[in-house]
């Protein structure tokens, strides 16, 4: 399935409503996910859109990718799966050595 959309470039006080809004233009929402920081609570500035289509999904991608959302150009594409991390993120390539 590739319905699942990543939104980037955005201002840190967009709202998960505000992308709603925007994405209803190209079709049918099936969930907003805005990423926060789990101590502060902001946004990091990028987020999942997934739409109920594949074809709704290339839809906002031609209508909003490059367009600007409160003045910030936006980034759309089709989400890349997380890759996997090691148990202390790529920063050291997994496991510690003594």
């Amino acid at each position: 399935m590739e319905n699942k959309l990543y939104v980037g470039n955005l201002a840190y006080d967009t709202t998960e409503d505000d992308l709603r809004s925007l994405f209803a233009e190209a079709g049918t929402i099936a969930s907003v996910t805005l990423i926060k920081d789990r101590d502060s609570g902001q946004s990091k500035g990028f987020a999942f859109v997934e739409m109920s289509s594949q074809a709704e999904a290339q839809k906002a991608i031609s209508m909003f990718n490059g367009q600007a959302l409160k003045e910030r150009e936006l980034t759309v594409n089709i989400a890349r799966p997380r890759k996997e991390r090691g148990e202390f993120g790529d920063r050291r390539g997994g496991k510690r050595r003594y």
